[in-house]
C-alpha cells in the first residue's frame, strides 16, 4: 500500500500539487493498510507501522514542501492525541467494577498472573537485548564501539515499560466491544493493565535516575547538528539519505556528523544497508520516487503564483 500511494503520486500524478488532495491520499492509502490487515487477519499496528516506514521513504518526498510540513506536523499532532487517550482509557478502565468484580473473588489468582507476566515481561526483554548485544560486540573491533555493560542495562530498562498495544491486544484477544463474562478473560484483562500501569509509574519515574546513575552525563561542545528539525526548510533531509561520492565528502568535510541514527541512516556503511542502498537507488527510486529521484517542487500552484 505504501510503495502503490508513492507510485500514484509520482506517475499518475493524482492530486500532485495539490497539497489538500496529497495529504489526503497519503492518510487515506494509509489507513488502507489498517483495513487491508484486519481484512486478512493480520496485525493492524505493525502494517501501519511498516507502511509509515515505506511512505516515509518514498511517498513523503514526492510531495511538494508543503504538503511535507503539512503532513508531518499533522500526523504529529494525531499521535499526541492518540497516545494521550489510550492513557485515559486505561485509567478510567481501571476503574471498571464489571471486571474487578470477577478478580475480587480470586485475588490471589489475579496476583499471581500479574506477577507472572511482569517477569516474563523482565526475562523476555533481557533474553533479547543482551544476546543480541553480544553478536554485535563479536563484530566490533574497537572497545569504543562495542555496548557495554551499562548501555545494555540501560537499553534493556528502557524497553520495559508496557502501554497502548498491551492493552490493545489483550481486549482484542479476551474480550468483545470491550466486555466480558468469563471470570479468566477478566483475569487476563486486568492482569495487563496491572503490568501497564505498574511498569508505567514504576519503571517510568525510576528510568531518568538509572540512566543519571549508569550514564553520567559529560560535557561536550554544542558543534554538533541536533537531529531534530529545526524548520520547514530542514524537512527536506531524508529518513534514508541519498548523498554519494564527492557530494558526501563536501557535506563531512563541512559539517561534524550527527550523533543520532540519522546519521547511520545517511552514511552508507559495509554492511547490509550499503546493499540496500544500492538496490533502492538502481530499481526501487527510479519508480517509487523519492528523495533526488523528483523534481522539487515547492508548493501548489496556487501559491506560487500568490508569491
Amino acid at each position: 500500500i505504501g510503495l502503490l500511494s508513492a507510485y500514484i503520486i509520482k506517475k499518475l500524478y493524482l492530486g500532485r500539487h495539490s497539497t489538500d488532495r496529497e495529504v489526503a491520499l497519503m492518510a487515506l492509502m494509509a489507513y488502507l493498510s489498517y483495513v487491508m490487515a484486519e481484512l486478512f487477519d493480520l496485525s493492524g499496528i505493525l502494517t501501519v507501522f511498516f507502511c509509515g516506514i515505506v511512505m516515509s521513504h518514498y511517498t513523503w518526498h514526492n510531495v511538494t514542501e508543503s504538503s511535507r510540513v503539512t503532513t508531518k506536523h499533522g500526523f504529529a499532532t494525531l499521535s499526541f492525541i492518540a497516545e494521550v487517550f489510550i492513557f485515559v482509557y486505561v485509567g478510567m478502565d481501571a476503574l471498571d467494577i464489571e471486571k474487578w468484580r470477577f478478580v475480587s473473588r480470586s485475588p490471589g489468582t489475579s496476583i499471581g498472573v500479574s506477577s507472572v507476566l511482569l517477569g516474563l515481561v523482565l526475562v523476555g526483554r533481557a533474553a533479547f537485548v543482551f544476546p543480541l548485544s553480544f553478536l554485535i560486540n563479536l563484530s566490533k573491533q574497537s572497545d569504543s564501539e562495542k555496548i557495554n555493560f551499562k548501555h545494555q542495562v540501560t537499553i534493556w530498562w528502557a524497553g520495559l515499560m508496557r502501554g497502548a498495544v498491551s492493552i490493545a491486544l489483550a481486549y482484542n484477544k479476551f474480550a468483545k466491544s470491550g466486555h466480558t463474562q468469563l471470570p479468566g478473560n477478566a483475569v487476563m484483562i486486568t492482569s495487563t493493565i496491572t503490568v501497564v500501569l505498574f511498569s508505567t509509574l514504576v519503571f517510568g519515574m525510576l528510568t531518568k535516575p538509572l540512566v543519571r546513575f549508569m550514564l553520567p552525563s559529560s560535557r561536550r561542545p554544542s558543534t554538533l547538528i541536533s537531529s531534530e528539525p529545526s524548520s520547514p526548510k530542514s524537512l527536506t533531509l531524508p529518513l534514508l539519505g541519498s548523498l554519494q561520492g564527492s557530494e558526501s565528502d563536501a557535506v563531512n568535510n563541512s559539517t561534524p556528523r550527527p550523533p543520532s541514527l540519522r546519521m547511520l541512516l545517511s552514511t552508507p556503511t559495509h554492511t547490509v544497508h550499503l546493499y540496500w542502498r544500492k538496490f533502492d537507488n538502481a530499481f526501487m527510486r527510479p519508480v517509487f520516487g523519492g528523495r533526488g529521484f523528483v523534481p522539487y517542487v515547492r508548493g501548489s500552484p496556487v501559491e506560487m503564483s500568490l508569491s
